[in-house]
């Protein structure tokens, strides 16, 4: 004979999800409208769409692979600033 195994009625606890830790936020991205970005040396400005289209480059370059947005992102940003000081 089975033996039958009472359900409680309390309810699992759900597990937490961890959140996501916070981005790092960067002038391009505090001004992503469109907007221009002071490199910080001599006054010259980088545009979001300088920088969007510099890391879409990139990004074919590497073979359309996807997950490294921040990173060409940021590469873009230090490829234009260098460039314009």
């Amino acid at each position: 004979m089975a033996k039958s195994v009472k359900k409680s009625a309390v309810a699992p606890k759900a597990q937490a999800i961890p959140s996501k830790p916070a981005a790092k936020k960067t002038v391009a991205s505090a001004k992503a409208n469109g907007k221009s970005m002071s490199n910080g040396t001599n006054g010259t400005s980088i545009s979001h769409a300088q920088v969007a289209q510099l890391a879409h480059r990139f990004f074919i370059e590497r073979g359309h692979a996807h997950g490294h947005h921040e990173e060409d992102w940021f590469r873009a940003e230090q490829a234009l600033r260098s460039k314009a000081s």
